[in-house]
């Protein structure tokens, strides 16, 4: 082999062993690096779902309700706020009720929750303690169950349950029911022991896009037991019947 041939031999051999020595130096990085740079804590995020905003007619004095939820955190740990309420068309807000919650997952599908609930309306302002839970069922239906005590030491419970139903992938049927408990007779809320009350709705939405749907529906209320006849006695109808619309949207 001549000189000239050698030289460019040396070379290739030379820089294969650089890209060699390069390669485990990486290789070795790699396999120093700490497993927690692997596993990274999801970034907090948040979001703000209208999930009702709606005029409802009914047989006597119309009215606008309203239910928001928001929420912050990672996949684990949430901070919730819930907003509902409603008012006449033409008068003052007659309920409005807040809560703030931590809410902590406890398996793939459900979170525990605690924190407050505070009613601005109906007279006299009520603070309660809030402890429940929040998930999905089988068969895909969002549950929410809640057990509160108030400042005064009284008892109730609360359970929803509602379903989305794709009629198309626009096109979406919402059945959703909601129980009210009581433990005991709260003479100042109006409220009787038992089962106070029962809400069934229907409302088929349009997605114009995923994050605004208008909607329209009907939803029916009931009152039961001693709070249906407290409600005679001040000559309302525990039934009440409405036809809705409105629009759901969220950011």
């Amino acid at each position: 082999m001549t000189m000239t041939t050698m030289v460019p031999h040396r070379a290739a051999l030379m820089a294969g062993a650089i890209l060699l020595a390069i390669s485990a130096g990486s290789a070795r990085a790699a396999e120093e690096q700490p497993p927690e740079q692997f596993h990274e804590e999801p970034p907090v995020v948040g979001t703000l779902l209208i999930d009702q905003f709606e005029h409802r007619w009914r047989d006597g004095e119309n009215s606008i309700n309203w239910d928001a939820q928001g929420w912050v955190g990672g996949d684990t740990n949430k901070v919730w706020f819930n907003a509902e309420g409603s008012k006449p068309v033409d008068g003052e807000v007659e309920e409005a009720e807040f809560q703030l919650l931590y809410s902590r997952m406890t398996s793939e599908f459900w979170d525990a929750q605690i924190g407050i609930r505070h009613d601005v309306r109906p007279q006299p302002q009520t603070t309660y303690g809030v402890i429940g839970f929040q998930g999905v069922a089988p068969y895909f239906f969002d549950v929410t169950a809640q057990l509160f005590v108030s400042e005064d030491g009284d008892f109730s419970a609360r359970l929803e349950a509602e379903y989305d139903l794709l009629i198309t992938q626009k096109l979406i049927l919402q059945p959703a029911a909601e129980v009210n408990v009581s433990a005991q007779r709260v003479r100042e809320l109006d409220v009787g022991p038992g089962v106070n009350d029962v809400e069934l709705g229907l409302r088929l939405r349009y997605e114009v896009v995923r994050e605004f749907a208008p909607y329209i529906g009907v939803n029916w209320e009931r009152k039961l037991g001693e709070t249906a006849d407290i409600a005679r006695e001040h000559g309302e109808d525990p039934s009440d019947l409405s036809l809705v619309a409105g629009v759901r949207f969220w950011f």
